[in-house]
């Protein structure tokens, strides 16, 4: 384990983590492993009315009924067509499954607590800046850590446990 912790000669004390990369708009974000539950390929999503324009719908994974978020959509990013690269991410949000709509999962990282940055004052993207938990920067990369459970409002996650009763 401390062979874990020794890195180029640094001491990296800090306890490590496991991330999933995923990337949405050719930017790259992370989440953290435990709270992901599966990453399954792309599938027909039914369509629910009257829910907010990122919801794209519900799905049944192995009979449970899950609400499915576009995250391009709720990031207002550009909207692009699916292919055979994209991936929903089932994850843990408020004790409900919900799956995000990710252009493509990359890797599963692990990296130490240190290296993981407060997000500047002023963002330049469009998340908003109470969601993103930090950023990561690695050698070439920058990657913005999230935290779902920030994500979303109060009403939004009532909505959601009802979108699926």
């Amino acid at each position: 384990m401390e062979a874990l912790l020794q890195v180029k000669g640094e001491d990296m004390t800090g306890e490590l983590i496991q991330l999933v990369s995923f990337n949405l708009d050719h930017e790259e974000y992370g989440i953290n492993v435990l709270k992901v539950r599966e990453i399954i390929r792309m599938l027909n999503v039914t369509r629910v009315p009257n829910t907010p324009y990122y919801v794209e719908g519900v799905i049944n994974l192995r009979g449970k009924v899950i609400p499915i978020i576009s995250l391009r959509k709720k990031f207002n990013l550009a909207e692009a067509d699916y292919d055979k690269r994209t991936r929903i991410m089932v994850m843990e949000v408020g004790g409900e499954l919900m799956g995000f709509i990710v252009d493509e999962v990359s890797e599963v990282l692990r990296i130490s607590e240190k290296e993981i940055q407060p997000p500047p004052p002023v963002v330049s993207s469009n998340i908003d800046q109470e969601c993103m938990s930090g950023v990561i920067n690695q050698a070439e990369r920058l990657l913005v850590l999230l935290n779902l459970e920030k994500m979303f409002s109060l009403d939004e996650k009532m909505l959601f446990s009802s979108v699926t009763m």
